[in-house]
């Protein structure tokens, strides 16, 4: 009882805190998500045993967190493409540094560093886009429904997965997802969506909610179990603790991070205004 307590007032802390910080304004989303592509990044460097020095580990991190807040500057035309140099030298300490640090895998290293990049900064960054496809200022609606629509999904998988689910959706990766969850979290979310295309038609037709729908769970499923094929090969169960009952920032962001890029293309083509 205790851990479900603990379980229910960490997910409302988070949910506050991520629906505040996308609808307030753009600056403190810029703010709050850079932190969060750090933490990601922190929380990857220990789950991939990451062994360059510390000096290099704080830059990886902030680097990342360096990427989002230029990203949406970039986005909401605050700053030109040159706020990207500073990463781009960030991204070249790192190359460099494998040559005058001693490591007896420097390949690896590297691969880890630009991996955890790539993965938590990258992928994350492309929300800063998300909001000006829709109209020329900043609209949080889009990015929010992204998670609005990750936890439909969730909720909806574990409801109908706990209660009909037999067939195993990816057995080698996640034994506990069912086909059963994923259509019951597709039904879940699919509804939701011509609900929000009701009251939102000016944003998005039906039929472009209904595909938003589908890209954000299919993408965000697998981007779930993206990470647990990461934690399953390195025999972990969380990838950190930060969120009590919940793991880490990585266990709530793992949707998200295959998410954010899927819907970007979406939007990108087929929605921009």
């Amino acid at each position: 009882m205790k851990n479900l307590i603990q379980r229910a007032l960490t997910g409302i802390v988070y949910a506050v805190v991520l629906v505040a910080a996308i609808c307030i304004h753009p600056f403190l989303f810029a703010g709050v998500f850079s932190m969060i592509a750090g933490l990601l990044i922190h929380e990857l460097y220990g789950l991939l045993k990451y062994e360059g020095p510390r000096w290099l580990r704080i830059l990886g991190i902030f680097g990342g967190m360096y990427l989002f807040v230029a990203t949406c500057l970039y986005a909401g035309d605050y700053a030109g493409h040159v706020v990207f140099f500073p990463y781009l030298t960030i991204l070249l300490v790192i190359l460099i540094s494998g040559l005058y640090i001693r490591n007896a895998n420097p390949v690896r290293e590297w691969g880890t560093a630009l991996f955890a990049q790539c993965y938590c900064a990258g992928t994350i960054s492309l929300l800063c886009f998300i909001p000006y496809r829709v109209s020329p200022d900043y609209n949080p609606l889009p990015v929010l429904m992204i998670f609005i629509f990750i936890w439909l999904n969730d909720t909806g998988a574990y409801l109908i997965g706990s209660w009909k689910g037999k067939r195993r959706l990816f057995q080698r990766v996640s034994p506990l997802k069912s086909w059963e969850g994923f259509f019951g979290g597709l039904l879940v979310v699919v509804v939701s969506s011509l609900c929000f295309a009701y009251f939102y038609e000016n944003l998005m037709t039906w039929y472009q909610w209904l595909i938003f729908a589908f890209v954000t769970v299919i993408s965000a499923t697998w981007g779930d179990l993206v990470e647990s094929l990461l934690k399953r090969t390195y025999g972990v169960k969380d990838s950190g603790k930060i969120l009590p009952g919940h793991g880490g920032i990585l266990d709530r962001f793992d949707s998200a991070i295959l998410a954010s890029p899927c819907v970007y293309v979406y939007f990108e083509l087929l929605i921009r205004n």
